[in-house]
Parts: structure tokens; sequence; C-alpha cells
């Protein structure tokens, strides 16, 4: 489904060029569980934004299903990223002010979902937050307020869940919540697809990429 062929991605700071990805192939199938590990400056968050369509390559093919999305223009790709992904973050990325509820809601409204409420209820309840919907976050722990993201995130439907650093606010036991959860998502075929630099996290993935200075140096 994620394809990269000899990708490269080159940050020109005015001073030097810094070649945080150089010539990377990786190819990622549906309902898979990846994790891509590495120092920080390994380039793994580099991948990342490449492959959600964040950040544009400097060299190379990024082939999503069969299409080339290497150079679609913005409003493209801001299409296909709404359509196609859902993002979890370390710090969550909630609202203060809002609920639970309403911070799962925030992608549809921008869809003009008129069913959002119910979706998102439903998003919600499906990670045990069926009773915590009217909390806003400093109500929540932080487990709970991962599980808000993770919601926010699949309420969309996407095909593909990014996870940047998703247990590195959290304890060993809510992290551990929290991978059988993206265990379960990939059972379902749904693609996830797993930022760290702890190699114990990582080995909870069905396959692990390892990345040093912008290369990709195992799988």
């Amino acid at each position: 489904m994620i394809e990269l062929n000899k990708v490269s991605k080159i940050f020109d700071t005015g001073f030097n060029q810094v070649n945080a990805l150089s010539n990377v192939d990786v190819k990622i199938d549906q309902g898979e569980f990846v994790a891509i590990k590495g120092p920080s400056g390994s380039g793994k968050s580099t991948m990342m934004n490449i492959i959600g369509l964040l950040d544009r390559p400097s060299e190379g093919q990024y082939l999503l299903g069969s299409n080339d999305v290497s150079k679609l223009n913005d409003n493209k790709r801001s299409l296909i990223r709404g359509n196609v992904f859902g993002f979890v973050f370390q710090n969550y990325n909630l609202i203060p002010r809002l609920s639970a509820l309403r911070q799962v809601e925030m992608p549809l409204i921008y869809r003009k979902d008129k069913e959002r409420r119910k979706k998102s209820i439903i998003a919600l309840s499906k990670l045990g937050l069926g009773e915590r919907i009217s909390h806003s976050p400093v109500e929540l722990s932080g487990g709970e307020q991962q599980r808000v993201s993770i919601a926010r995130a699949l309420v969309g439907e996407p095909k593909v869940i990014l996870a940047d650093e998703p247990t590195g606010a959290l304890d060993s036991k809510t992290g551990e919540e929290i991978i059988q959860i993206f265990k379960s998502l990939s059972v379902e075929g749904i693609t996830v697809i797993m930022i760290t630099h702890d190699n114990s996290v990582a080995q909870k993935a069905s396959r692990v990429i390892e990345m040093k200075d912008g290369m990709v140096i195992q799988e």
C-alpha cells in the first residue's frame, strides 16, 4: 500500500544542506503494524511526515496504493491526507476547553458530517470512554487523553494511523494498553505506523524498521 523508492529529503539551512533521508526504500502493506525506530536525528519523523503527506521528498518516488503522490499539488495532497490518514501524537494535541466528544468531532466538523456526534460517540465507546465523553482533558488521565486522540484519529475511518511516540508520555502499563489498541486496529485491517526511539516499544510491533543517519539500516 505504501512504497518509498529511493526517497531522499534534503533541508537547506542557508549555511549547509542536511540529508534527513538518503535513498530510503520501504514498503508497508495494508494492515501491518510497523514500528520505525531510531535515535533523535535518525530521520524517522521526516519519514513519517513524508508518508503522511505533511512534507515532500526532495528526490525519489512515493507510491500510495498505485498512485504516485510525490508531486501532487497541495489541494490534492490535503484531500488524500484527510481521507487516508489519522494522526496520533505523544502530547495528545487536545484542546483544553473542549470535551472528549468535541475533540473527536473536530475532523468531522470540517467535513460537515451531519452524523458526527453519533460517529464520535461510537469511536469513544470503542476505546472504553463511553462514560467520559463530557470530560475535558484536565479531567482525564494521560492514558484516557491518548485514547481520545486515537478516537479522533479513527473517527474519519482512515486506512493508515501514523503515531509519533504515542507512549512517550505514559507509564509502562498504560503504554502497553495503547499498544494493544494498535494491535487490534491492525487486525481490523488498518495500517499502523508507529515512530519510537524505545526498543522495548518497537518490539511490540509486527515489524521494525530501524533507522540511523537518514538511512534504513535494518528490517
